[in-house]
Formats: structure tokens, C-alpha cells, sequence
């Protein structure tokens, strides 16, 4: 008998569902045929690479030239514990669940350091029908937004029980978390990147329904005067209210010729931006095309937009900020020249989180010119520096625990396209241009604007083309620039790339963000 494709049905396992189908074809190798025969010279530089024992490099050639997915071995599952009554900790653990051994020393032990900690969860390995190893669950850190959306915590979750009423049924397990974070703030809620349970999906009957029905509630109560949106798998998105009239929001495209890409941008923010309270602003970098020149002269005389005279060596945070500082909108939404709106709604579904009073940067879900992901968030330390989450994913992928499809915090977006409140911007400086004339000012800000107390919303709703650093052209000034960039981030936010809450330790750090699992021994956070 094989395998099945799919887990079995019901609400409570909607969160697994990105991972179906659970069977590949053996065949699916055979794609990657044409695509090599199409690009013969790509395909050349793949087997250099391996062959001068080069294996990242080209891995990392392959992946780009043939896109990524997840590529996930499970380990061997660890022997299992009984569960045994805890002084002061109730572990709920329903049917289909087994702790695994050492797991209740080790939530014993993150409660009795941490007096303010209320719930802890972990995570979890499950197995498929024949009890064998079938996907690791490696959750982020706990985040409200995502938990709205999708239930990516539960069901295995430790709680204090000075902090319970009663013994929560699972299907109030998210209110539950939501309500111990609003009481005991951050912390209170918190993720240990430990291998903490096993998951039999088929081994048990479906629980109950009523999960669904009781997320959406609360999803409901979370928005009054907004809406929520159901989408595949059960993933919800909260469509939240806007003021009325709606505020101005200033479009700042930098640019320096290329008008091939300016046009196709500028027509696309006008013809698809569901926005009308808006204004365009141009920061020109010295263009010098006789087309490009008349182009300028021309949205500037028609009204379509304000050209900002930039000269001077390229500097992308100072041609930024400086448009900010002339900008008259509320909202300041950074696109790049290379960016293509498609969507009208891109704008409306990132001002609603971005005109959150505790949201700061908001970045939307991009798409290269084949299609795939091209962004989907950034995360720190992947790659040695940072790298763009998802990236060369098919662009209708769910993304891990449904991170393509639900909106939920990162560590920060790509000013490709941003938006963020103009006070909010202000109030932090802006884009540090000394330091980040042109690469990582956006990882800087998001981490600045962090540290201030604005968090970094990734919303995959809004989705845009981006034909990345398409108008970029690398020189020896240019890479000695760039180095000096990397060297500046690793000194300012050394501690935040060393651990990003919100991407676990387990994925291989040298492979693309999510692909795959950390290769040789197990490190100690999976034990």
C-alpha cells in the first residue's frame, strides 16, 4: 500500500498542510532537463563549481538557476517519556501526541528560570502512518499576528498553572496564549527551539471540529469594524479598518536612467494602486539619457509626479531620505525601479498593518521575473549575512508553516517595497546613509525601528514583480563599498545575526532559508 498524499481531514491539522503532497514523484528530477538545455551556460557553471569541490556555490548556482523547495530528512525519532504530573506546570497533550525524552525535564527547567514565563511550547517531529519520521515542525518565536492566522503553536504547550482558571480545551488553546501574552507581555509566551513531541496524525482519529470555527472568532473580535478573509488550508488574514478619509501616502521611487524600468514602474503604481489619496515622488541620481530626461520632464509638467534632483555618488538610504523629508504623506511606501505593481490591493493590505499604532515596517511579497519568490521576508545569519526568505520558492508555494500565506512578524523586509509611517521613520533617524549608502539600510532600519518598539510585518497579501538589482551594475568601487556594508552590519547587529527569534537554528545555515536541515550532529537546540 503507498503511503498517503495528504493528512487526513479536519481543521485541527490544517497547520501540516503546506507540507502535501507528502509523495514527490521519482520523476520530478526529470524537469530540471529542459531547464538545463535552455541554459547551457548556467548549467556549465553548476558542474565547475561541484567539481572544483566548490558545493555551496553550487548548490547555490542550482537552486537559482532551477528554483527551491523544501528538502526536509527528518531525524530518527527520539525514544518517548510518559508524561508525569509537574509541580506548578500543566503540559497539555492530547491524543496523537507523545513527549519525547527529556522533554519535561526541559520545560521544568524553562520554568523555574523564568518566574514571568506563563506558556512554553516546542517542537515537534511527526510520523507518518508506519510511525516512521515524516516532517519536522521547527517553530519561530511566538508572534500574535501569525498565531491569528494560522495555528502554528499548538497543540503540545506547557502552561503555568497559577495562570489557568481551568483546563483550556484545544480549541481555545490560541485565545488562551493571546490573552496570557496581553497580561504577561513579551515573554510571557515563548518558544524553546528544542524537539519537545512527537505527532501521530494518522494514528488517532480526527479531533472534534470547532478549531476552525474558534480562530475565526477570535480573529473577528481582534479586527471590530474590519473583516477576515479565509484562504486555503484554512489560513485567515484580517482585513483591518482604514481611517476615512484615507490618509496621503508618499510613493518614493529612486532612479537613475533605465527608463525601460522606470516607465513600466511609474504606469503600474498609477493604473494598479487601489489608493487614490497618493503622491509619486522621483529621486533622480544624475539620469543622463536624452529619453530618460524627457520622460522626467514630462511626468513632472503632467502632474503624475515630483522629480527630487539627486546628484552625487549613488547613495540609495540618502536619496531616501531626503525624498521623506519632502514628503507630505502620512505613509511613506519605498518602491525600487525595478518594482511592478499587478495586484490593485498591494497598497490597501500593507497600510493596514503599517497604520498600526505598535507596527513599524511593512514589506510585501515579491516575485522575480520567472515568477518565483524573490522575497519573503529577511532572515538574519542564513548565508553568513542575511538572506531573503523563500527565495526562488514557486511563487504560489504556502511557504513553511504557511509563511507565504499568512501575515506574521520578521526580523525585517526589503526596501524594494516598504511602508512605514512617516513619524515612525522620523523618529528613528531614517535610513542610516553614512553607514548604508546602498546595501542592508533597510535590515538596519527594521532593526531599529525593533528596538524602538515597532515590530516588522511580512504581508504576504500584497504581492509585486521585482526584477532584483536589475538596474544595478557591480564595479571594484561598487564591491569594495558592499564589503565595507557587511562589515558595518556585523559589528552594529552582530547579536541580532547571530540569532533570529523568528527563524530556527535548526535549518542549514548555508542552504537557502527553509530548504533544508542542519546536516551532521544534531545541534543541541533539537535535542
Amino acid at each position: 500500500m503507498k503511503p498517503p498524499s495528504t493528512f487526513p481531514a479536519g481543521a485541527a491539522f490544517d497547520a501540516l498542510r503546506f507540507a502535501e503532497p507528502l509523495r514527490r514523484s521519482p520523476l520530478r528530477h526529470l524537469a530540471a532537463l529542459p531547464v538545463l538545455w535552455r541554459h547551457p551556460a548556467a548549467a556549465l557553471a553548476v558542474g565547475r563549481a561541484w567539481l572544483a569541490g566548490r558545493r555551496v556555490r553550487a548548490r547555490n548556482l542550482a537552486v537559482a538557476l532551477l528554483g527551491d523547495d523544501h528538502r526536509l530528512r527528518p531525524p530518527v525519532p527520539p525514544p518517548e517519556e510518559p508524561a508525569q504530573d509537574m509541580a506548578g506546570v500543566l503540559i497539555l497533550r492530547p491524543p496523537g501526541h507523545a513527549l519525547v525524552a527529556g522533554a519535561q525535564a526541559r520545560i521544568a527547567a524553562a520554568f523555574a528560570a523564568d518566574p514571568g514565563l506563563l506558556a512554553l511550547y516546542g517542537d515537534a517531529l511527526v510520523l507518518g502512518p508506519r510511525d516512521g519520521p515524516l516532517l519536522p515542525l521547527l517553530r519561530p518565536a511566538f508572534d500574535p499576528d501569525y498565531l491569528l492566522a494560522v495555528d502554528y503553536v499548538g497543540p503540545v504547550v506547557a502552561l503555568r498553572r497559577t495562570a489557568l482558571d481551568s483546563e483550556p480545551a484545544a480549541a481555545d488553546l490560541p485565545a488562551l496564549l493571546l490573552r496570557l501574552h496581553d497580561a504577561g507581555g513579551e515573554g510571557a509566551v515563548r518558544h524553546l527551539p528544542a524537539l519537545l513531541s512527537l505527532w501521530r496524525p494518522f494514528a488517532v482519529p480526527a479531533p472534534a471540529e470547532g478549531s476552525r470555527e474558534a480562530r475565526r472568532a477570535l480573529a473577528c473580535a481582534a479586527v471590530p469594524g474590519g473583516t477576515v478573509e479565509t484562504g486555503r488550508d484554512g489560513v485567515l488574514t484580517l482585513r483591518r479598518p482604514l481611517p476615512d478619509p484615507l490618509p496621503l501616502a508618499s510613493l518614493i521611487v529612486p532612479t537613475r536612467d533605465r527608463l525601460d524600468l522606470l516607465r513600466t514602474c511609474l504606469d503600474s503604481l498609477r493604473a494598479r494602486t487601489d489608493w487614490p489619496a497618493r503622491e509619486i515622488i522621483v529621486c533622480d541620481n544624475e539620469s543622463r539619457d536624452p529619453a530618460t530626461l524627457a520622460y522626467l520632464r514630462a511626468i513632472e509638467r503632467e502632474g503624475v509626479a515630483r522629480v527630487l534632483p539627486c546628484p552625487g555618488p549613488f547613495n540609495f538610504a540618502a536619496m531616501n531620505n531626503a525624498a521623506a523629508a519632502l514628503a507630505r504623506g502620512r505613509l511613506l511606501v519605498f518602491v525600487n525601479n525595478d518594482v511592478e505593481a499587478f495586484r490593485d490591493d498591494w497598497l490597501r493590505r500593507m497600510a493596514e498593518e503599517a497604520l498600526r499604532p505598535g507596527i513599524g515596517a511593512v514589506g510585501a511579497k515579491l516575485l522575480d521575473a520567472q515568477g518565483r519568490i524573490q522575497h519573503g521576508g529577511i532572515v538574519l545569519g542564513t548565508g553568513g549575512l542575511v538572506t531573503h526568505a523563500h527565495r526562488h520558492f514557486p511563487g504560489d508555494a504556502p511557504g513553511y508553516l504557511h509563511a507565504l500565506r499568512a501575515t506574521h512578524r520578521v526580523a525585517a523586509v526589503t526596501a524594494a517595497c516598504l511602508a512605514v509611517e512617516a513619524d515612525k521613520f522620523r523618529a528613528v533617524g531614517g535610513f542610516d546613509a553614512q553607514a548604508f549608502a546602498v546595501d542592508f539600510n533597510d535590515v538596519d532600519l527594521c532593526l531599529r525601528l525593533d528596538r524602538a518598539g515597532y515590530r516588522t510585518l511580512l504581508v504576504p497579501g500584497a504581492v509585486l514583480h521585482h526584477r532584483e538589482a536589475a538596474s544595478r551594475r557591480w564595479t571594484p568601487e561598487a564591491r569594495a563599498r558592499h564589503e565595507a556594508e557587511v562589515a558595518r552590519l556585523r559589528e552594529r547587529w552582530g547579536a541580532a545575526l547571530a540569532a533570529d527569534p523568528h527563524y530556527h537554528p535548526g535549518f542549514d545555515p548555508q542552504a537557502g532559508p527553509y530548504a533544508r536541515l542542519r546536516r551532521g550532529p544534531v545541534p543541541d537546540a533539537l535535542r
